[in-house]
């Protein structure tokens, strides 16, 4: 239940601070979009530690497939620009391996 909340929080956190660089270098923002963009990134690196996870590179590999379908859904809500077919096939296939990574049997 912890990874339903932490994961999707983690990657509003980063893609947030990250849009925040993206803005002041390519959208030509203002330097102070910095301020909560490294807020939102320190946020971000606190979230992952939450994960409950053994390694923390598993915690990271898995929470790359988030990241990846968090990044769809903000280029469709926050860019207007909504994913194509091959977004959302990518995005599923990316989702079911952080499931494998994540909850896989070991030995």
């Amino acid at each position: 239940m912890k990874l339903l909340l932490v994961y999707p929080l983690a990657a509003l956190a980063e893609i947030t601070g990250c849009f925040a660089f993206w803005a002041w270098l390519k959208l030509d923002r203002s330097p102070w979009w910095l301020v909560p963009g490294v807020l939102s990134l320190i946020a971000f690196a606190w979230l992952l530690t939450l994960v409950p996870a053994d390694a923390a590179g598993r915690a990271f590999a898995a929470y790359g497939g988030v990241y990846i379908c968090a990044s769809l859904i903000w280029m469709a809500l926050v860019e207007k620009s909504p994913p194509d077919r091959w977004d959302l096939i990518g995005g599923a296939v990316c989702l079911i391996g952080a499931g494998v990574i994540l909850f896989a049997p070991r030995g």
